[in-house]
Formats: C-alpha cells, structure tokens, sequence
C-alpha cells in the first residue's frame, strides 16, 4: 500500500509539474505577445481550485482530472468576442503570433529538460565504475571479445563514467536499432574497442537486464555477511539475530558474502531457513522466516529487516562520483535533451513501420511506476525521470496529428503556402480523425500497461 502511495504522489507530481510547464509556455507567449488568456488551467473537469490575481483578467485553475491541461484564449471561432476584446483574440493575430503561441507549449517542455539535465549534472551522481565482472561462455559480450577486468569508458563515442550511463547508451542504441562500440581498458591499461550488433540485446522492450542478455555482469566487492543493523519487530530480530553476527551458512549452503545472502532471503519467501552464524567467535544455529514483500513488477520476495555491516574501505576502487561545472554543464545539458529528442523520434518511426516493438509503449501506469521507483530512488533519479518524459512530451506534442500542437502547426502551414487558412470543414474533419487516433494510441498504451501488470 505504501509502495502504491509513493507511485501516486510521483506520477502526480511529475504530471503536474510537466503539464504546467507545457501549459505555461502558451500562456506566457501568448501574453507577451498581445493575446488576451481568459483562462489557464492545470488539468481538465471541474475545478478545485480557482483564483484570480489583482488587475488580471486571467482566471487560474486548477481542476479534477490531472491528464493535461489547457489555456483559453480571446478567438471570435469559440464565440461572441467583447469589441473591447477583439485586438487581443488569437485569431486576429498575425501568423508568425499564432504560429509562436502553439509552438511555446513543445518548447517550453524541451527547455525545461535542458535545464533539469543541467541541474542534474551539476548537482552530480554517484554510481558504479563500469568494471566488467563476469562475461557469460557463448554470449554476445564473449563473441564481441570482452574479458573479466576491462573498464568500459565510452559506448559510440559517448563517455560512460558509471553502469548506469553505460546501460543508458546500450539501451539507447538497442531502441533506435543501431550498433554499438564500445571502448575499453584492460587490466594492464591497453585501451581496446570491441563491437556488438543491432540485435545483440534482442527486443529492448523484452529484456528485463540488458547487460545480462549481453553477457555482462558487473564487477563487484565481496561484502562479508555480517548484519549490521537488525529493524525492531521484523523476522532478523525474532530470530535472534544481532549486530555483529556474521552469517556462515543457510539451509546447509555456506555464505560467501552479503548479496548471495541477500538473495537467498528473497528467493524464499514465508519459508523456515536454518542459518548457522558466528557471534563473537562461538557458533549459533538460528531460525529464520523471511516475511513476503510484493514488488512493483507484481513478484513476491523474501525480507527479514536487516541491513549489512558498513563496509566503505571495499567500495574505494568501485564507486565514482560524476558531475560537472555550471558553465561546462551547458551544453552537455542540450546535448542530452536532442539525443533524448531524436531517439523518441527514432523509436516512434520503428514503431510505426514494424521494426520495434508495441511493448515499448507506455501509458500512465508505467509512468506513475517509474515516477514512485524514481521519488524513492531519490532527487536525481526524479530530476532524471521528469528531464526524459519532458522530452517525450514536447516531441510527442510537435507530432503533425490535429487535437496536438503539431496538428495545428500543420494548419498553419497550410495557411502560410496557400494565403488563407484552412476551410472550417476541413479543420473540424481534421481535429477528428485527430481525436480518433488520439483514443486509439490511449487505448492502446492502456492495454500494454494492463500486459505489463498481468506479466
């Protein structure tokens, strides 16, 4: 239940902050421009919060329904117009204004990425040095050539000073279907590149671990399995467990070090485990039963409320903290947003023409999913999160598809070519066949959510 809260106030949260992102870039180029706003609201329905501010003639809400939002704007095609009212109606405007007020909202969501990407460059991560552990016998990252020990420092060219950016670069590749190349250190310092195909990983949507469908396992420290602290009321301290006992065997299995622990606790949920632990030099034979936790992909696993034994000194070599000046951050940050931009652009195409699978949809249970694992994850995580779908949303928006941004900016288009706008006919056909296919994607990124959860 507190997993599904967490989920919510992040889906929400970064749903709200995105919508009135897009929302305000309308607003305020419209404004600056000499249209007359009559109303901005953040979300659809009926209203829960209303307002408006001294001498403005603009009504700010906030309403019901969180999936969007919308700015009214003074336009004779809506409705009677106050002659008072007229040199500020949108549609009087010249079609430079028009053009500018409908492309603000797509804008303004690629520009708030860039300055999220940069806030979180500069506020920096620490993550994993990309350190090659183990290379599974008849894998793609064994015929590629890798070996045990070798450092990976860049994937096409682009640098990879932590796993997570190297998943990011592999993943990145795989969904736009090109190759990869990948540079390397050995152990003895020789700098080697080594290549892995298109289909190396297979369908990105398919895979649950990339770098395990590669073959790859990160190198890690041997953390000893000594509890280190043990949670009130949980199974750890029923059993007797204490700080300082260090695990020497489960159900008969010796215990090399924390994450085979750690894994044969979640691998045996509601199941009596016979533990063998060393506490001050003498041996214990304890009982535990881990209790069954239900994870976000649906899974149950085992916990028993016990953390391990800090051990910093072991992760001196592993772990990298990467960050970046506020200058230098710059354009890394625009960087980012266009490689975001293009490879939404790219994924959509092999969607369309068949190369890529519908899987990788998503609707608004994966995101509130990923919005409730980012806010647990922490500030950056978020910042990262909130940076990617900002980008989705603006290139999404910019689609040439009537009831979006894109749609409108046809019409303008049009109007610029030809002289004149578009027929009133031809705008309403075109808003619904828009709005159908609208429905259709909904429907359809509903029902690959509804796959995800029964999977």
């Amino acid at each position: 239940m507190e997993g599904l809260a967490l989920k919510v106030v992040g889906f929400l949260l970064a749903l709200g902050i995105l919508v009135t992102v897009h929302e305000f870039g309308h607003f305020w180029v419209a404004r600056r421009l000499g249209v007359k706003v009559l109303r901005f609201s953040v979300g659809f329905g009926r209203p829960l919060l209303r307002w408006r501010r001294r001498g403005d003639d603009t009504e700010y809400v906030v309403a019901a329904i969180p999936l969007g939002g919308y700015v009214k704007m003074v336009d004779e095609r809506e409705g009677p117009v106050e002659e008072r009212d007229l040199p500020g109606a949108f549609n009087r405007q010249p079609l430079w204004v028009r053009t500018a007020v409908v492309l603000a909202g797509p804008m303004f969501n690629l520009l708030f990425a860039v300055l999220v990407f940069w806030a979180v460059l500069v506020l920096g991560e620490t993550g994993l040095r990309p350190l090659v552990g183990e290379v599974s016998p008849g894998s793609a990252a064994e015929a590629a050539g890798f070996r045990p020990g070798e450092e990976i420092l860049s994937v096409n060219g682009e640098p990879t000073p932590t796993w997570s950016e190297v998943l990011y670069r592999i993943a990145a590749a795989s969904a736009a279907g090109e190759p990869m190349e990948l540079k390397v250190r050995d152990r003895q310092g020789k700098l080697l590149r080594h290549l892995l195909p298109v289909d190396a990983i297979g369908d990105l949507a398919e895979v649950k671990d990339p770098l395990a469908a590669l073959g790859l396992k990160p190198e890690l420290p041997k953390v000893p399995a000594v509890i280190g602290k043990v949670l009130p009321g949980e199974p750890a301290e029923q059993a007797g467990l204490q700080p300082g006992d260090r695990i020497l065997s489960v159900d008969g299995q010796p215990v090399e070090d924390w994450v085979q622990w750690v894994q044969y606790i979640r691998d045996h949920p509601l199941q009596k485990l016979n533990l063998v632990v060393d506490r001050k030099g003498a041996r214990l034979e304890l009982e535990v039963t881990p209790k069954a936790v239900t994870t976000g992909e649906g899974g149950t696993i085992g916990r028993i409320g016990a953390a391990n034994q800090p051990a910093p000194d072991l992760w001196e070599r592993y772990r990298v903290e990467h960050s970046l000046g506020p200058l230098e951050a710059v354009p890394r940050a625009v960087a980012k947003t266009w490689e975001f931009s293009a490879l939404t652009l790219k994924v959509m195409w092999r969607i369309l023409v068949g190369e890529a699978s519908l899987k990788n949809l998503g609707g608004p249970i994966t995101m509130a999913d990923a919005a409730g694992s980012a806010v647990s994850a922490g500030l950056v995580q978020f910042l990262k999160l909130l940076a990617v779908i900002s980008v989705s949303l603006g290139v999404f928006n910019l689609l040439p598809i009537p009831v979006l941004d894109g749609g409108y900016l046809l019409f303008l288009l049009y109007e610029a070519v030809a002289g004149h706008p578009p027929s009133e006919a031809a705008m309403a056909r075109g808003q619904q066949i828009g709005l159908a296919l609208l429905l259709a994607l909904m429907v359809l990124v509903f029902y690959q959510d509804i796959l995800r959860l029964s999977n």
